[in-house]
């Protein structure tokens, strides 16, 4: 018996399952096993920020998950309100509990060294649910898009890219992490050695992003990637921290599971390459990129717009 499948559109990545990556993140407990590496991430893509002279007014998080960048965003920009979106209602609603526990900490400081000057406002940040191709935001409104480690959950990100420059104000910044195609490596050819079906995501390559970036209408998009390797002691550790990662949201995944010999044999591969000091690796290749939304030269009508400068000739 053949099972359908939904039509493959030639503008995805691939063929991502949305509403299956919204039920694998609706498991933050689960989720919560991959965070170390979101924080690595996150300081790196901090230390690349600290480049850019910026002093945003209204930031968006996309993919904020339970909200620990909204954190450290908020630090670097005190003044600036943060929007924090995701796409799983599980993950937002842990990070309001974790932005409650954060303000009655700050509450409580406060009276402590201040005692006469009441509470503090509440932290300056929004939680929406939604997906990054359709956000619930009015054009122009945003200063500076951040996304740590989540645009490769999405199908089509050149619309995401579309998305987010149209929020984005003139001369704003988009800066994002996700992985490419090297990332799991050893499990895609792990699986290779026992079927053709599709049991890890093709991430797309850093290119193919500028590209993206540049047809979205972004200017002198900044491209680079850098390859870690997290090792392990048991095959089964990696496995789990790989379904802490997401897990397979293909539409085209296998819907059985795989038996017992189909399962030593990967497990065969995986521990054919442990290293000479006895772990075994998994490679993640993470791409950053940041692009500026540059000012427009067409109007809505498409009119050419002509900038004059008056200043006197030397």
């Amino acid at each position: 018996m053949s099972t359908s499948l939904p039509p493959f559109e030639a503008s995805q990545s691939a063929p991502i399952d949305l509403r299956r990556v919204r039920r694998l993140f609706a498991q933050p407990a689960l989720v919560r096993e991959s965070e170390f590496m979101r924080r690595e991430i996150s300081s790196r893509m901090h230390e690349r920020l600290a480049l850019v002279k910026l002093a945003p007014q209204r930031v968006l998080d996309a993919g904020c998950g339970a909200g620990p960048d909204i954190y450290t965003l908020q630090q670097r920009f005190s003044e600036a309100a943060i929007i924090g979106l995701d796409a799983s209602a599980a993950m937002l609603s842990m990070a309001k509990e974790q932005r409650q526990t954060a303000q009655l900490s700050v509450n409580r400081l406060l009276k402590k060294w201040l005692p006469f000057t009441g509470n503090s406002d509440e932290l300056a940040s929004d939680l929406v649910c939604g997906d990054f191709a359709q956000l619930p935001l009015a054009p122009n409104t945003v200063d500076l898009v951040w996304s740590n480690l989540a645009l490769h959950w999405h199908p089509q990100p050149d619309r995401v890219f579309a998305e987010w420059r149209r929020v984005l104000r003139v001369d704003g910044l988009l800066m994002f992490s996700c992985f490419g195609p090297d990332t799991f490596k050893e499990l895609r050819n792990a699986f290779a050695g026992v079927d053709d079906g599709a049991h890890v995501l093709p991430f797309v390559d850093m290119h193919d992003f500028g590209d993206m970036l540049v047809n979205a209408g972004f200017s002198t998009p900044v491209m680079d990637m850098e390859s870690i390797t997290v090792t392990y002691d048991t095959v089964e550790k990696l496995l789990a921290d790989v379904r802490a990662w997401g897990g397979n949201p293909l539409a085209t995944r296998g819907r059985g599971l795989l038996g017992r010999a189909a399962g030593a044999r990967i497990k065969a591969a995986l521990e054919a390459g442990r290293r000479p000091d006895g772990k075994l690796p998994l490679t993640f290749e993470i791409v950053y990129g940041h692009a500026f939304r540059p000012v427009p030269k067409t109007t809505s009508g498409g009119e050419s717009i002509v900038q004059w400068n008056l200043g006197k000739s030397r």
